[in-house]
């Protein structure tokens, strides 16, 4: 299953635990850029921990692939002009 999948149903099945809001917290500093403690990603069992750092993966290599992406439409509006 994909992580950020597999995080966004242990946020919505299990809210209030540890694990739910420190994978929450990853991800909204990972959407907004902000720093985020990696002592709470350790702090966490060895699934979660899991889970948390191929959410890291994930988003690192989407990050990627949309940089590749936006060099590419520029480059087709450059051979436009």
């Amino acid at each position: 299953m994909n992580p950020i999948k597999q995080a966004r149903k242990l946020i919505e099945r299990e809210s209030d635990s540890q694990a739910a809001q420190t994978l929450a917290r990853l991800v909204r500093a990972l959407e907004s850029e902000e720093k985020f403690d990696l002592g709470d990603l350790y702090a966490l069992d060895y699934d979660n921990f899991n889970v948390g750092i191929e959410v890291l993966r994930e988003w690192r290599l989407e990050r990627y692939y949309k940089g590749k992406i936006r060099l590419h439409d520029l480059s087709v509006q450059l051979g436009q002009l």
